[in-house]
């Protein structure tokens, strides 16, 4: 058994050391220095520095190479490079070849989720082998070899099976949900509300104010899931809720860093210069506002986070102006 994996950052990294427990993997990189360091010294020092990886895994700058005999594609890069990558794929990916991606973000010039830009550009792709892979998967605890678990969604059930069962380790579990627009939407607003939890601790706030967030801010990624197909279900799980705990409260987590530091007064500017790869949260709450207003959609915590990072509202002008909103009935559920 044979995977390819497209990018090589930490979470590209991460799968492939799960996946080579069980297939061998073909892992890309466009960077030949990067593909050498980890091909002769058997680590992705600049990504995930300390972890051992076995000779299963073969780093390439060829996608040819990659890609060729793979029994599936795991597509690992962000969201704003995700077309451009399968651009230079076209061509080289049988059409049956499942294609998975592990990007969590929405498209910014299209609005489409990542499976969608996959069947966009793979014209005549098989529609029920592209999928998604998304949950509160923290690298750097996943490969310390702590207990995690992810969720696995793809139309077809029975391929969706089949990779569940390579990708899972006896410290990784790997679910599955056939409810591939709800686990893609989940993902993707998730790094927003991540990002407004960043900026309260990064203002002082303690955790009242973080549960409030994250609350309300599940019942706002649920109502744009719902308009767009989704299921309610599917916000109450690994890719929902589960992710967004994780990364609401995690230091390592990149969208969180960018709150934080938004917190803490630092233009959005500054932060993202001197950042290796920028945090999902900063492209794609422009997509989800804008599909929130295609929609119809309220959501108040996105719409706070789009005026810091693009219009230049202060942080304590965007808490404010949430707090000051008329408080209405929380409904039953989080749909409401």
């Amino acid at each position: 058994m044979r995977l390819a994996v497209i990018g090589a950052g930490s979470w590209g990294t991460a799968i492939a050391k799960l996946a080579s427990a069980n297939a061998s993997v073909g892992l890309w990189t466009r960077r030949a220095e990067l593909a050498m360091d980890i091909n002769t010294d058997r680590e992705n020092a600049e990504y995930l520095p300390g972890v051992r990886l076995p000779y299963q895994i073969t780093a390439t700058t060829g996608l040819t190479r990659a890609v060729n005999g793979a029994a599936a594609v795991l597509v690992a890069v962000p969201s704003h490079g995700y077309r451009d990558v399968l651009e230079k794929a076209r061509g080289l990916i049988p059409t049956s070849i499942p294609v998975i991606s592990l990007a969590k973000g929405i498209e910014v010039s299209t609005g489409l989720r990542m499976s969608e830009v996959t069947l966009d550009v793979l014209d005549g792709h098989d529609p029920n082998r592209v999928g998604a892979l998304s949950g509160p998967n923290l690298s750097e605890e996943i490969m310390q070899g702590q207990p995690a678990a992810t969720v696995l969604s793809m139309p077809d059930r029975r391929v969706c099976r089949e990779i569940q069962s390579i990708l899972g380790t006896p410290r990784f579990r790997v679910y599955t949900n056939p409810d591939l627009i709800g686990v893609e939407v989940a993902g993707a607003t998730k790094n927003v509300i991540a990002l407004a939890a960043g900026v309260a601790l990064g203002m002082g706030f303690g955790m009242n104010t973080m549960a409030g967030l994250a609350t309300r801010g599940l019942a706002e990624m649920t109502r744009l899931g719902v308009v767009l197909g989704g299921e309610a279900l599917t916000f109450g799980g690994l890719a929902g809720v589960g992710d967004l705990m994780a990364t609401c409260g995690s230091p390592s987590s990149r969208n969180h860093q960018v709150g934080y530091q938004l917190g803490q007064g630092h233009k959005i500017g500054e932060i993202t210069t001197g950042m290796k790869t920028v945090a999902e949260a900063v492209r794609t709450t422009e997509a989800v506002l804008q599909l929130a207003a295609r929609h119809g959609v309220e959501m108040p915590i996105a719409e706070a986070v789009g005026r810091i990072l693009y219009q230049g509202e202060t942080v304590q002008e965007a808490m404010k102006r949430l707090m000051d909103r008329v408080p209405t009935q929380e409904g039953h559920g989080i749909v409401a």
